[in-house]
């Protein structure tokens, strides 16, 4: 059974920075395309940032491009986003994703992707 369980968000000031992390068991994750995405208060979900499985190709939503960073650590099966610069606008619910079932061109989509994790709050504050 695969289980994804985030955590690192809280509330910051604008300009701050914050480190998620995203726990998985049951996959071996550097077998398997994953990604983070946000859901901002009264929006849809969006794809924030992904990692490809065979090369760690990255791909980013132009939103966060310089100021967002994803990674992985394979022998923890851990995969982290690190959030610099944060803004108002980065107030979210963040999500980790596994298990990626689409052409890597449409990797920050949402349902391009089988597994995820329950989220964790970002709170941004001006």
């Amino acid at each position: 059974q695969v289980q994804l369980v985030e955590s690192g968000g809280g509330s910051v000031q604008s300009g701050g920075s914050l480190s998620l992390s995203c726990a998985a068991s049951g996959i071996t994750i550097r077998s398997y395309s994953m990604a983070w995405f946000r859901q901002p208060p009264g929006k849809e979900r969006e794809g924030v940032a992904a990692i490809r499985s065979d090369d760690g190709t990255t791909s980013y939503a132009d939103s966060v491009k310089g100021r967002f960073t994803i990674s992985r650590d394979s022998t923890k099966s851990t995969l982290s986003l690190q959030m610099n610069s944060l803004k108002p606008e980065d107030t979210a619910t963040y999500y980790c994703a596994a298990v990626f079932t689409g052409p890597w061109s449409s990797v920050l989509r949402a349902g391009t992707f089988k597994y995820w994790g329950q989220g964790t709050q970002v709170t941004v504050s001006s």
